[in-house]
């Protein structure tokens, strides 16, 4: 029972670090129908860049994050302006196509600065645990949870009562009547590719803070798909939940499935758990059935 509790706790809180990269994904698609392959490059670079900047540059933590979370949403705002703006009109798979070339850039000008080694992430809270239930909990589980949920409570009061979280609602649910309202469907995209950037690479620095920092981290980019589509393409709260789900399944194969049916399980358990969520539900547990007239 006790090792069953730890794999929980790890669980929830490396699934809650995934709800919050969902949610770039689950802005990008709502915004404008495109499944960005990018996301998970973003998550590893803005991991990389508050690396460097506390460890080659000697800033302070919170300067460095605050600097990186800036430099990953300009990053943002540049691929949507300059690369995908002059794709109006061409067809989704194109766009998508280069979303994965962004995240082939990205890897490889990350693998030719930092290399392949692991790197251990500064210390970003004062390190404690804390006893429930009658196993500790490290600081940095509660630390990252703590922070993602903070950070998702944001952004949904952000999009429920702000001004520009309304109009980007209004311009991902009807861009004509957005337009006919006064809205720009052009500032608001860049500002959604900003946002998602800022998540990503928020989640990336926590999910650095919880293991290792290393290139691979951009593979968290596919780990998150079963996320958005187990809760819902077009639901941020579905995004929510169905990271919490895939962080406890991943934890609960690593420990009790991967051991009979070998290590890479792990990786392929939500997979297989999103297969059979979508025999039962074909649009997610949270998403909107969409029907069009042909």
């Amino acid at each position: 029972m006790q090792l069953l509790m730890n794999v929980l706790v790890a669980g929830i809180a490396t699934g809650s670090v995934y709800s919050l990269i969902a949610i770039g994904l689950v802005l990008i698609f709502k915004s404008s129908g495109v499944i960005n392959f990018a996301q998970g490059s973003m998550v590893m670079i803005g991991a990389f860049l508050s690396y460097a900047f506390v460890t080659q540059l000697k800033l302070s933590v919170y300067t460095s994050l605050f600097l990186a979370l800036l430099i990953s949403a300009i990053i943002g705002v540049i691929i949507e302006r300059f690369v995908l703006r002059y794709l109006t009109g061409v067809s989704l798979i194109s766009i998508i196509m280069v979303t994965m070339g962004i995240s082939i850039i990205m890897d490889g000008s990350a693998l030719a600065i930092w290399g392949s080694s692991n790197f251990t992430f500064p210390r970003m809270f004062p390190s404690f645990s804390v006893s429930f239930a009658g196993i500790r909990i490290a600081s940095s589980y509660i630390w990252s949870f703590v922070a993602s949920m903070s950070l998702l409570l944001i952004f949904f009061i952000f999009f429920k009562y702000s001004n520009l979280g309304l109009s980007m609602r209004a311009a991902a649910d009807n861009q004509k009547l957005a337009i006919a309202l006064g809205i720009s469907p052009r500032k608001i995209l860049s500002v959604t590719w900003a946002i998602s950037s800022v998540v990503a690479t928020a989640g990336g620095i926590l999910l650095a803070s919880l293991s290792s920092l290393h290139v691979s981290l951009s593979f968290i980019g596919l780990v998150v798909f079963p996320v958005v589509i187990l809760g819902g393409l077009d639901s941020i709260v579905g995004a929510a939940i169905g990271g919490i789900i895939v962080g406890i399944i991943e934890a609960i194969a690593g420990v009790y499935i991967a051991p009979l049916l070998g290590g890479a399980f792990q990786q392929v358990a939500a997979f297989a758990f999103l297969l059979i969520i979508l025999f039962i539900k074909p649009y997610g547990l949270f998403g909107t059935k969409q029907i069009e007239r042909l």
